[in-house]
């Protein structure tokens, strides 16, 4: 018997934030490795059998899965206990995955599939520069030779087939962080990963800023149209999400801003406990972070879907939209970023 086919993960379904594929998961139910779990419009996770351009998705409740497969509910399978509580989850981002799942017992199948693709690790160069810079500024101090454009590069100098240099650059790390020269390749690996976990989030903030403009004044133009002016309802419900969005958004840019200025002070007294105490503190909002960004996003790129240009549809549709799906879940987004933990100082 021939062994059963591995399925790739796909390079857009790895870097979601509200992407599941089910292979992740160790399932018995061989049906299930093909789909993925997905947070529809109404921010509700739904299992996604397939998907294609001519037939679309097709997409199935979870408390409709024992039909779909004749389970037995008196004694619910595996499966179904579990896809209920990874169901319940804000977000479907990598990190946030890593902290959920360990907290709720569920085994992965493949660690490597709880990490960034490589396109879109080598597309956030640019964002982990403000990070790379403190660290390779105190080991490399003002030497112009030294070319660095990216985290790899610094991981390959101290690979370098120069083994002098390599382990002097190596001593003088270990020196720094006041531990073995052993536990160097450990800490580089997390330091780039906590740093890399960032610069993902910063970088889906700002994917989905332009949408959020664009939709806040399709909202404004909605109020100053004749047919609405005495929805009442429409209004309430427009002003609402209004100042939800705009508390959201100003929260998460504020946590970034303290982030980062934080750890650009890291490097002055730097120790393997201070970078801990950082990492922790970090890894404490991912689910956070991740789960306002995946609600943010999913409205707002159905929203841009829907109405990609500012003269899309007509403000009939625009308004039945946001009534019946766009307000659909807002509460659960402020409820994630009520349930962070107190922001405490990075120092």
């Amino acid at each position: 018997m021939a062994p059963p086919t591995k399925i790739k993960l796909e390079d857009a379904d790895r870097d979601s934030l509200h992407i599941l594929p089910l292979v992740i998961l160790p399932l018995e139910t061989p049906a299930l490795n093909r789909a993925r779990l997905i947070k529809n419009v109404r921010l509700k996770s739904v299992i996604e059998l397939f998907k294609d351009k001519e037939t679309g998705s097709g997409q199935i409740d979870i408390e409709d899965l024992p039909h779909q497969f004749n389970w037995n509910m008196s004694d619910p399978p595996a499966d179904m206990v579990m896809l209920r509580k990874v169901g319940m989850l804000p977000s479907y981002d990598v990190y946030s995955l890593r902290i959920s799942l360990r907290e709720m017992g569920i085994p992965i199948n493949d660690h490597d599939s709880l990490r960034l693709s490589d396109a879109m690790s080598k597309e956030l160069t640019s964002y982990m520069t403000d990070f790379t810079r403190p660290l390779i500024a105190q080991i490399y101090g003002g030497d112009d030779e030294v070319k660095i454009d990216s985290f790899e590069d610094v991981i390959k100098l101290f690979r370098s087939p120069d083994i002098k240099t390599a382990l002097e650059k190596i001593r003088i790390m270990a020196d720094k962080l006041n531990i073995k020269p052993e536990e160097i390749p450990r800490f580089m690996e997390d330091y780039g990963d906590i740093f890399l976990s960032l610069s993902y989030y910063r970088r889906c903030l700002d994917a989905i800023e332009p949408t959020i403009t664009q939709f806040l004044e399709a909202m404004d133009a909605l109020r100053g149209n004749y047919q609405f002016k005495t929805d009442q309802n429409l209004r309430s419900t427009m002003e609402s999400m209004e100042s939800t969005i705009n508390e959201l958004m100003a929260a998460i840019t504020g946590r970034f801003e303290n982030f980062e200025r934080g750890t650009k002070h890291m490097w002055d007294e730097i120790s393997a406990e201070r970078f801990r105490k950082v990492e922790q503190l970090i890894s404490s909002y991912h689910t956070t972070i991740g789960g306002v960004l995946c609600s943010l996003s999913v409205k707002m790129e159905a929203w841009s879907a829907l109405f990609p240009t500012p003269s899309s549809g007509g403000p009939g549709k625009r308004a039945e939209f946001i009534m019946s799906e766009m307000r659909q879940g807002m509460d659960n987004i402020q409820d994630i970023e009520d349930s962070a933990p107190m922001l405490s100082a990075l120092n």
